[in-house]
């Protein structure tokens, strides 16, 4: 049986789209699992997965990226930092250390350290909302390049079912002259016998008992050409707000400068 098996990086949300692929083919299976950004091209190598969503950019010229949607970047300090004051800062204004995630094992323990006052981690802000603690704040920050969400997969394993995702990522409509789904709709899937649910059906309704317009079985010549054939006709971003920077001010919150 056909499935599809999507991994998507901390902060991502598949959600709706699971739905929406659930709905139009609740016959093909999908399954998605969370994987550290570091994991998410070994989860496409090994086939793990079929599909990820990554945080780009991404090296790798075996794969096709699709870019989908950009995030806000937020800088995580201890709750009564001063950044709590301000209802987005600027990175030249902090004085602070900035914490690599990558060096502590993740962001989740860099907010924990964040969390003690030794210093500052910028992060996307689904992934600060992510590990959001009690005893934290965040705040937009300017002056940092925004995160980045694409759709990737192994350009050798493109099949009908990566595209007709890529098409429900991308909003497309199930009726769509984009999505394959349609397209074999409007074509008509072959039977085991070469014909298509188009042909079969006029057939059967060409050789019936003449009601819903066929034409009679054994009828007189000069009758045969009265009959009607029934055809049966098949038709075949959320993106993070932008920061808007105050060229060399914090905006405080409430409206104060």
């Amino acid at each position: 049986m056909e499935s599809l098996s999507i991994a998507f990086a901390p902060g991502v949300t598949p959600g709706k789209w699971l739905s929406r692929w659930r709905e139009r083919h609740p016959d093909v299976p999908i399954d998605a699992f969370p994987c550290d950004v570091g994991a998410q091209l070994e989860m496409l190598h090994s086939g793990r997965a079929d599909m990820a969503f990554v945080r780009l950019p991404v090296e790798d010229e075996s794969l096709h990226v699709i870019p989908l949607y950009s995030e806000q970047p937020v800088v995580v300090g201890p709750k009564d930092h001063e950044i709590s004051v301000f209802d987005e800062v600027e990175l030249d204004s902090l004085d602070d250390p900035f914490l690599d995630p990558d060096a502590m094992g993740g962001e989740a323990m860099a907010v924990e350290v964040a969390a003690s006052g030794a210093g500052l981690v910028i992060l996307p802000m689904s992934v600060a909302r992510l590990h959001n603690r009690k005893d934290v704040v965040f705040r937009p920050v300017t002056g940092v390049e925004e995160s980045r969400i694409g759709l990737a997969w192994l350009a050798a394993n493109t099949s009908e079912l990566t595209e007709e995702f890529v098409g429900i990522v991308r909003g497309r409509t199930a009726n769509s002259s984009r999505q394959p789904s349609a397209r074999s709709e409007a074509a008509g899937a072959l039977k085991p016998d070469g014909t298509t649910p188009t042909t079969a059906g006029g057939s059967a309704r060409a050789q019936g008992s003449g009601k819903g317009g066929g034409s009679k079985t054994g009828s007189k010549a000069g009758r045969t050409s009265g009959g009607r054939s029934g055809g049966a006709n098949s038709s075949g971003r959320s993106s993070g707000g932008r920061g808007k920077g105050s060229a060399g001010r914090n905006r405080r919150r409430g409206g104060g400068r």
